[in-house]
């Protein structure tokens, strides 16, 4: 793990002070800055996503806290974020635990996301207006740059951008919040089916593009049916990986 300064990992030099008038703050669009545990979460999350941090490994509160220069009631704070988002178990008396990916923990994830995407895609299908497609499309033309180039993880990052734009055809934080936390669990299986794998991210660039032609058409059944297909085919790929995976470390 690299080292980082909570400084630096907030984005804010110490001693920064801004003062603010009544009626500046009261004009002024405000979003908070992510919290330095949410920031160390996000840390700890890419490496477990990545496979850096294995299932099964320990994360030792001390020595994250020493690496990343931040207090260890910063680093409990985003165990338990990770433990929401199903990246870590807390095991009493061991700390925290890198989650395993069985086979029943990779059939889980992709039923719920299916479930939930399936939502997300028909709320878009049926209310999107003029005009409110065309970055779903520039975005396509981006990913399909990133396959030409071989841009792996450029094409991996646009997947997850793709489903968050569509948030606001549904307006429902309930829905966001739930897909937000199961996305980490997505990431880290997508992930696997993927890496190093052109063949799944040509099927992937396949699915985007017919599912985009679906929700142009406002065909709800044809987008909902292509979102399960392609969910399907990718827990069986993670599967079989995850089998062979299994089989070479036997």
């Amino acid at each position: 793990m690299r080292k980082l300064h909570a400084d630096m990992l907030l984005g804010m030099p110490k001693g920064h002070d801004t003062h603010y008038t009544r009626s500046s703050l009261s004009n002024m669009s405000f979003k908070a800055p992510d919290s330095l545990s949410e920031q160390i979460a996000q840390h700890l999350g890419q490496l477990i996503i990545t496979g850096k941090l294995k299932p099964g490994d320990r994360i030792q509160e001390l020595r994250v806290a020493n690496e990343l220069n931040v207090s260890r009631g910063s680093v409990r704070e985003a165990y338990l974020i990770l433990s929401r988002r199903y990246l870590i178990d807390i095991v009493p008396r061991k700390g925290a635990v890198v989650s395993a990916m069985t086979p029943k923990h990779v059939r889980d994830v992709y039923e719920m996301n299916i479930l939930l995407i399936g939502q997300l895609c028909r709320r878009a299908t049926q209310n999107w207006k003029d005009g409110e497609l065309e970055p779903f499309l520039e975005l396509l033309q981006l990913m399909e740059g990133y396959v030409a180039n071989g841009q792996v993880m450029e094409f991996y990052d646009a997947t997850f951008n793709f489903a968050r734009m569509a948030y606001q055809f549904v307006d429902n934080p309930y829905l966001e919040d739930m897909l937000e936390d199961l996305q980490p669990a997505v990431r880290r299986t997508y992930y696997f089916a993927i890496n190093l794998n052109r063949a799944e991210i040509d099927t992937s660039m396949v699915f985007f593009k017919e599912l985009m032609a679906c929700i142009l058409a406002r065909d709800v059944d044809g987008a909902e049916q292509k979102l399960v297909q392609f969910g399907e085919h990718q827990c069986e790929t993670v599967l079989k990986r995850l089998e062979s995976s299994e089989a070479a470390s036997a």
